[in-house]
């Protein structure tokens, strides 16, 4: 099975200081519901695993989140795109659980419910916290610099080996060879 796990905000739809809490909030990066959509043609199945705590700091409910979800998962139908899996920490940051990235618990998730050791599984985010998670489970960390990408970059730190691309567009296109060097 070829696995790709997709943070969401900032990857998929524009990012917010003020986190997405209702679906008029939510808009897609352009090209990124076709990059899924080609993903899946490709035979990958798309996962995402995304840190809310948004939730936890009441923010949003489950509700909302649901229909946030839903609205990217129609336009991603329209488009000929599946999500196979939404996984989320619902917890805020002081709530130390082990689902919320840079912990790997949620991948560690996905691995168990995919049947999968995540072993050089591409792993999208726009933040270490995102690189360090999947780092940690032996995933392919991959940076995009849209959302808070362009920092995370200029900050460094990054694990061995992160790929860095414009945005998951460039990844979609590039997936078959980006076994060649990473951009710095």
């Amino acid at each position: 099975m070829k696995l790709v796990v997709l943070d969401r905000d900032g990857v998929i739809n524009f990012d917010s200081d003020r986190f997405i809490k209702t679906p008029e909030e939510w808009r897609a990066i352009p090209g990124s519901l076709e990059a899924i959509a080609g993903l899946n043609q490709r035979g990958h199945r798309v996962v995402v695993a995304t840190n809310q705590s948004g939730i936890g700091r009441g923010l949003l409910d489950m509700a909302a989140f649901n229909a946030i979800n839903d609205k990217m998962t129609r336009q991603l139908a329209q488009v000929g795109g599946r999500i196979d899996a939404i996984f989320f920490c619902p917890h805020a940051a002081d709530a130390h659980c082990e689902c919320r990235k840079p912990k790997a618990g949620m991948l560690r998730e996905i691995g168990r419910r995919f049947g999968s050791d995540l072993k050089d599984v591409p792993a999208v985010g726009d933040s270490l916290r995102d690189l360090q998670a999947a780092h940690e489970v032996g995933a392919r960390p991959i940076l995009v610099t849209t959302g808070k990408g362009k920092v995370t970059l200029k900050e460094g730190g990054m694990p061995e080996g992160t790929a860095v691309f414009d945005d998951l567009a460039a990844f979609a296109r590039e997936l078959n060879g980006w076994a060649t060097e990473p951009r710095r």
